[in-house]
């Protein structure tokens, strides 16, 4: 894992948290939700693990690691626009879309509490 992973504890801690309160929300809502609202709850939860999570495990995090191995003061010029531009590209385009898709969980999240 890289240094983010390795030197960052709480970090991980909020990463993982996330991760648990949506899905004990999810598990609650499922129980005393009802309709339409159970149904949000559900896709709100799927939308953050699968549009945010995910993503985030499958190719960001796999991409930073990446950036890391190589020894970035040995590299020539040439070597690290390389190595950047191998990166850059990819990691904004998933980072834009865990972004929109947290951005919706959390819109419908904050939606279903004020409706409560």
């Amino acid at each position: 894992m890289g240094v983010i992973q390795k030197n960052q504890p709480l970090f991980v801690v909020v990463w993982i948290g996330s991760v648990v309160a949506v899905l004990a929300a999810a598990v609650l809502g499922l129980w005393a939700l009802s309709g339409a609202d159970r149904t949000l709850v559900v896709v709100a939860a799927l939308g953050y693990l699968l549009g945010v999570q995910l993503p985030t495990i499958a190719v960001n995090v796999p991409l930073n690691n990446a950036l890391q191995r190589p020894d970035s003061d040995t590299l020539s010029e040439t070597s690290r626009r390389q190595a950047r531009e191998g990166f850059e590209r990819r990691w904004n385009r998933w980072n834009v879309f865990r972004t929109a898709c947290a951005s919706i969980a959390s819109l419908v999240l904050m939606v279903l509490l004020l409706r409560m």
